[in-house]
């Protein structure tokens, strides 16, 4: 990669992040108008996926891959976790409800599922699709602030779940903690303790590093860190959930503060210097046990 390409690529990162939440939310609908309008018109669209401009966060390739991905969330859950079908399992910062798509065919009338997030867009559009053909699933919107989604609202480091105590068999986030600051990390943690029965499997996904690679991860000519923090990097300085990547042993003592006694890690492929196709995700997966 030339260094005229490596200098695109982060200017276009700065005028986005430069953006309120709704600008970016507003291009982008704006920019995927055309292929959302023609293909309603010829009816490939799916009844769950939203189209491309809804997505919020994520991928934008479309119906079929957006499945594709939602069935990969969900091996990646069962691998780790042993999600059974008659589990209450709760979805942290389900967006438009990719995971919880693929549950709808995994979980039976005697499991349930509970997601909830800040966006309430894609809140609304679970409630019109997915929990009105399913009754056992709900989505609930959570009124807090976050600057790469959300202009206002309260503050995470101090929200509680609106679940009672020992409730849920699995807590699951997939891409969420990578988009939150520190501090409303670890009251998360403390939130899924709380919530999670005695036994309960969690699995999250990260952006994790340590003494080894923070070099590479940070100057690297994409999808780099190299604003540096006390035991986390961010890849943009004004932005904090544009972006964050977490000390490995710091983020270890994070989940243990919580009262989780056995984690494991699974390190992804974001930041290997070359694709070897032996790892099963882009992030790196965290599973922790109550």
């Amino acid at each position: 990669m030339n260094l005229g390409t490596i200098k695109n690529k982060k200017s276009i990162r700065n005028f986005w992040y430069s953006l309120s939440p709704d600008r970016r939310y507003f291009l982008r609908k704006l920019f995927f108008w055309p292929l959302d309008t023609f293909e309603k018109l010829i009816g490939k669209r799916h009844k769950y996926v939203p189209p491309r401009g809804a997505v919020f966060t994520g991928g934008t390739a479309g119906a079929i891959k957006f499945i594709e991905e939602a069935a990969h969330q969900l091996s990646l859950l069962k691998t780790y976790t042993h999600v059974a079908t008659d589990h209450c399992v709760l979805d942290i910062g389900c967006g438009v409800g990719r995971t919880a798509i693929a549950l709808t065919d995994h979980l039976s009338s005697e499991g349930s599922y509970k997601g909830f997030d800040p966006v309430e867009k894609g809140i609304n559009w679970c409630k019109k699709g997915i929990a009105s053909d399913y009754p056992n699933f709900e989505f609930t919107h959570v009124d807090l602030f976050n600057d790469l989604y959300k202009n206002k609202g309260d503050d995470a480091a101090a929200f509680k779940f609106p679940y009672r105590d020992n409730q849920f068999d699995v807590c699951f986030s997939f891409s969420v903690f990578t988009h939150m600051s520190v501090k409303e990390i670890q009251n998360y943690l403390h939130e899924i303790y709380r919530v999670s029965k005695v036994g309960a499997i969690n699995l999250s996904t990260f952006f994790i590093y340590n003494a080894q690679n923070e070099e590479y991860i940070s100057t690297r000519d994409s999808f780099s860190f190299p604003v540096k923090r006390d035991n986390y990097r961010l890849m943009h300085e004004d932005v904090t959930a544009g972006n964050i990547a977490i000390e490995e042993s710091f983020l270890l003592k994070m989940i243990a503060n919580a009262g989780f006694k056995e984690t494991k890690i699974i390190h992804g492929f974001w930041k290997d210097k070359k694709y070897t196709g032996d790892k099963l995700e882009y992030q790196d997966i965290v599973v922790f046990m109550k």
